[in-house]
């Protein structure tokens, strides 16, 4: 758990960058702003969290899953942003997925290169 209030907080470079994605070219945000949507985006994440920890505990788990996190939106009628939520799961998961298979590629390549290094020496 956070020792302070303001480790709770989310950085201020990634908010930032979030609301520059956010906005057309040529807008401004002002540090009262950005400050703003920080503290308003750190409390959105803790009740969603606790909303989901609610329905883990329910079902006898201490594990937050992704369902859980979508029932906990529902739940909060924040249900508009399940779809979006569901698209951002799936990409999430197949980038990961991607990712494994790439590392288990390059390992294959290196236990293959030793072997014929080793067939080679004898």
């Amino acid at each position: 758990m956070a020792e302070k209030l303001e480790d709770l907080n989310l950085p201020n470079a990634v908010v930032t960058r979030i609301i520059k994605e956010a906005l057309p070219d040529g807008v401004t945000v002002g540090k009262e702003a950005r400050v703003a949507v920080a503290k308003a985006a750190s409390i959105f994440i803790l009740y969603l969290t606790t909303s989901a920890n609610t329905l883990a505990k329910k079902a006898n788990r201490k594990t937050i899953t992704g369902q859980d996190v979508l029932q906990a939106m529902e739940e909060i009628e924040f249900d508009r942003f399940i779809n979006p939520l569901n698209e951002a799961l799936s990409n999430f998961k197949k980038s990961q997925r991607e990712k494994k298979d790439t590392h288990l590629k390059k390992k294959q390549l290196k236990d293959d290169k030793l072997t014929n290094d080793i067939i080679d020496d004898e």
